[in-house]
């Protein structure tokens, strides 16, 4: 991912600066902070570290030598079946086989990390490999990601590295420039995908026949990921500056401009997914991981590598917006790029760990130090990060394929930080590889973190990157046979030398940045700052900022100053607050939190965090008591949503030839007729026009008297109700317009109201996401005729009307036909009160376990992802983070209530604040209109 630069140290560099200069400046900042570190952990023997590296050098070897072994020349190794993987022969593994084309991927993919790792012969040896055996005109579609990424990026590191040896006079005198000619034809080979209006590329190619040919077998997609359109630049422009042929920076550039102007510009965040000839965004959350993240990465690295101003612009804009929305230390949520302030998932993946190691390049160190620390305890807890894992640091995706994107991470902060702390973390990492992933023929990925199970794969980003970067955090700068600093690596780790700034430098740069934008000049402040800012007469700057993270994943809670607190109860003194006597609108309690080291934040979208710093504690002893407080908030609150699950309620087909055997798993409103008050409402089901259901329905005679279907979006819960019911409908059924999503993987939430009275809403409004949504949709299209039942929980199947359609013979194998259909959708089937309790909790696999974490805690707001306008559920951090909203309801109310959140007292947000809230969510919409527009 990271690279060598910023743009001064201390102080911008003057803009007119001769680029070597601002290059070799980039170049300290990154290893002047080496020197800072005096005290805290022990630093590592010059022994240690060179055993540790290597180690990491005997790891090599051993992936290294059995790819080119057991192997080459294929794409990749297989390391449990000790064979190559070859594209068509080995059984289709969806989009991952995009990488593979049949050029050697792992080989090219290793060249300069055989530099790095001071394997000079075998670098000499693998590049007359290269040049004898590989062939770039195979008739193979590829990912033009992927392979400009790794082959096209591998080609011109190798080049870099093998006219540094030939200068030195030792290698390569042979060497021609033959790798570069390679990387000219790939390019070359890359360039029909930019065939677009937008200049944004397909995403995939035909090596041989290239787009639209019918032997191309591509060029039919419309989409293309933020990252795949936007991570172009350095090779391209590297590929320009060595040949002189400027097209290819041309074609990247037009991507990267175009990407720029398409950002959401209230919020100035970019979508994951977009369509290549509209510019329409086709996903609108934005995060930092898969998808976006070296969209992000090139922009900064494109003006370390450039010298343009236009994009460290674009970046500090970007990045201001992360840290104003997708931040929320030390997690980076994914959030809507129209309405920033909601979460748009309750997961992180692991590719995100790349982002401290920008961060540093940022000259960012304090979120990147805080997120680094929250992926290392989650590396402990399961040995390695999955490659997705939720709020509360449970596995949501159990795979992991060998990322290096941690390690990166780790290299950086230590080289900006010099604290021996991460020398440990690059040991953990080495030790857990060697342990749970090697295995006779190379290292396998994990199949599975929590079983430890293998898959039979080893990805070439393993050894283009995890051992390089390994490497470097052990070795000192005589171990390494050049300057380390005078390039700049891609986000596959390829080295580029910062010297293509001064080279060739015909393009036009128009700078159409500020055309669009106020750029705030604080953005610019901390490109690359002195590190005796960083670290002001403050050896222990890193560590403190490490020590309140340090439980957040672990399940234990030290004991050993408890005792002596209840030695102290028995003589007198007052006993610690406790979780279940804490009352948010005490003065006293408030001021014993605070002793404790416990903070109050009230975050950006009203909700409320508990944190803790134990440096902030009075006392160790009340930095203990704070420890435990927040340990039992966060059982109390598990405890409570678990007696109290938010109640799913049931949507059930009862047409034939279903007769109640499939029950969707339905949201309930906070107005309109409770279904569990009330008797069920049963009707036939009929789509609204317009489908949002927005404005004066068009068909009043389709919907009279039926269940209303009307799909999320374009305006609020209760306005949809409200349009329905004036056109005669008995009850409304809004479905997700979130493709795929499912109440499998995301957790239910109440559609709220407009912040009127909804008083007049009399019908009942259930919510369907996207996958159940589709069963009633595809149930109309075949039998036209589909009833439904809305009720608080599924029904007994109609066994009069079923035994009718039984009686019939010529429906026998229809109903079978059914029956496998019902049982095949994974649809939960809620017969009886138990059955729809079990499918509450499992349709929550982010609930809170109290053991997950020990000092961020929450109190419960008593609507735990109400949402005031029609979008996506505000996420609750599963006992991390949650609203005050409607928190301190009275007792009584809360044993009524069916949510499944603690509530304390009387209410205590203000009516203005919450006004502001609703103002905010219209202000939002009425921009995403316009965008639309």
């Amino acid at each position: 991912m990271s690279g060598a630069g910023g743009r001064g140290c201390g102080s911008p560099v003057p803009q007119r600066a001769p680029w070597s200069l601002v290059a070799a400046t980039a170049a300290f900042c990154l290893v002047s902070a080496t020197s800072v570190w005096t005290a805290g952990a022990e630093p590592m023997s010059r022994e240690e570290k060179q055993k540790l590296g290597n180690q990491v050098l005997e790891m090599f070897d051993h992936a290294y030598g059995n790819y080119m072994e057991h192997a080459y020349p294929a794409d990749e190794l297989m390391p449990l079946t000790c064979r190559g993987r070859v594209r068509g022969q080995e059984p289709s593994r969806g989009d991952v086989d995009d990488a593979l084309g049949k050029f050697s991927l792992t080989l090219i993919d290793s060249l300069d990390t055989l530099v790095v790792l001071n394997k000079t012969k075998e670098f000499e040896d693998a590049v007359r490999k290269v040049l004898r055996d590989v062939n770039l005109d195979n008739d193979v579609v590829v990912s033009v990601f992927e392979t400009n990424i790794r082959v096209l990026g591998g080609l011109l590191g190798g080049h870099s590295l093998a006219i540094m040896l030939k200068e030195k006079g030792e290698y390569m005198q042979w060497y021609n420039d033959e790798l570069l000619q390679m990387a000219k034809q790939l390019g070359y080979k890359l360039l029909p995908a930019f065939n677009t209006t937008s200049g944004l590329p397909y995403p995939r190619i035909n090596l041989k026949f290239g787009i639209r040919k019918p032997e191309a077998r591509t060029g039919t997609e419309t989409d293309t990921c933020t990252a795949c359109a936007g991570t172009l630049i350095l090779e391209f422009a590297a590929l320009s500056r060595f040949t002189g042929a400027t097209i290819f920076e041309e074609y990247a550039r037009k991507a990267l401009d175009f990407l720029w102007e398409k950002r959401q510009r209230s919020s100035n965040l970019v979508g994951v997914t977009i369509n290549i000839h509209t510019g329409d965004w086709v996903r609108k959350d934005s995060g930092v991981g898969a998808g976006i993240d070296s969209y992000y990465e090139y922009l900064l690295k494109a003006y370390v590598l450039l010298g343009d101003d236009s994009f460290l612009e674009r970046f500090n804009t970007h990045y201001d917006a992360i840290m104003r929305y997708i931040s929320q230390p030390p997690l980076l949520l994914d959030v809507h790029i129209h309405k920033p302030m909601l979460n748009a998932r309750t997961w992180m993946d692991a590719l995100l760990a790349f982002f401290p190691g920008l961060q540093v390049l940022k000259g960012d160190i304090r979120p990147a130090i805080e997120t680094h620390e929250m992926l290392y305890q989650v590396i402990k807890k399961h040995n390695f990060l999955p490659e997705a894992f939720t709020t509360d640091f449970r596995v949501h995706w159990a795979q992991h394929p060998l990322r290096p994107e941690f390690a990166e991470s780790t290299y950086f902060l230590y080289k900006a930080t010099g604290d021996p702390y991460y020398l440990e973390v690059g040991k953990t990492l080495i030790e857990n590889l060697n342990k749970y992933a090697r295995v006779p023929c190379g290292f396998a990925a994990m199949k599975d973190v929590r079983t430890g199970s293998h898959e039979d794969r080893m990805d070439s980003f393993f050894l283009a990157e995890m051992f390089k970067y390994l490497y470097l955090l052990f070795a000192d700068k005589e171990d390494i046979i050049f300057d380390i600093e005078d390039y700049i690596f891609t986000t596959e780790a390829h080295l580029l030398p910062l010297w293509l700034s001064t080279t060739n430098q015909s393009i036009s740069k128009k700078n159409i940045t500020s055309e669009y934008t106020e750029l705030d000049d604080s953005n610019f402040d901390w490109t690359c700052p002195n590190t005796q800012i960083l670290f002001p007469n403050d050896p222990l700057y890193a560590q403190s900022i490490r020590e309140p993270l340090k439980n957040v994943v672990d399940k234990s809670c030290p004991r050993g100053i408890i005792r002596v607190r209840e030695e102290s109860f028995r003589s007198g003194a007052k006993p610690p607050l406790r979780a279940r006597d804490f009352m948010a609108t005490n003065p006293e309690h408030l001021e014993i939190l605070k002793k404790m080291g416990v903070s109050l934040i009230h975050l950006k979208d009203g909700r409320v965090q508990l944190v803790q710093h134990a440096i902030q504690a009075a006392s160790s002893i009340d930095a203990e008591d704070g420890l435990r407080f927040m340990q039992e908030m966060i059982e109390l609150s598990s405890q409570q949503q678990k007696e109290q699950q938010l109640p799913p309620r049931a949507v059930q087909i009862v047409s034939h030839p279903f007769f109640g055997r499939v029950v969707l798993t339905a949201g309930p409103a906070q107005f309109g007729l409770d279904l569990s008050k009330h008797k069920e409402t049963r009707g036939f089901v009929a789509s609204s026009k317009p489908y949002n259901g927005c404005s004066e329905l068009t068909n009043p005679e389709a919907v009279m008297g039926k269940i209303a279907l009307i799909q999320r979006g374009q305006c609020m819960f209760a306005e949809k109700a409200r349009n329905i019911q004036n056109a005669g409908a008995i009850g409304g059924i809004v479905i997700d317009d979130n493709e795929g999503s499912s109440s499998d993987t995301a957790p239910l939430f109440q559609m709220a109201g407009d912040g009127k009275d909804t008083d007049d809403i009399k019908i009942p409004m259930l919510f369907l996401f996207s996958k159940e949504g589709s069963i009633i949709l595809d149930a109309i299209r075949e039998y036209e005729e589909v009833e439904v039942l809305l009720s608080d929980k599924a029904k007994d199947r109609d066994p009069e009307m079923e035994n009718e359609e039984q009686s019939s013979p010529e429906n026998d194998s229809q109903n079978q036909s059914d029956e496998q259909v019902s049982s095949s959708s994974q649809e939960v089937d809620l017969v009886d009160q138990e059955s729809s309790e079990e499918s509450s909790l499992n349709s929550h696999p982010e609930s809170l376990s109290p053991a997950d974490t020990d000092n961020v805690a929450s109190i419960s707001p008593s609507e735990q992802t109400s949402d005031p306008t029609e979008n996506h559920e505000t996420t609750n951090l599963n006992g991390e983070c949650t609203d005050l909203d409607n928190q301190l309801q009275e007792q009584s109310e809360t044993e009524e209530d069916s949510n499944p959140n603690v509530s304390w007292g009387k209410k205590v947000q203000p009516i203005d604040s919450i006004l502001a809230d609703w103002n905010e969510d219209i202000e939002a919409f009425e921009m995403m209109e316009k965008d639309e527009l």
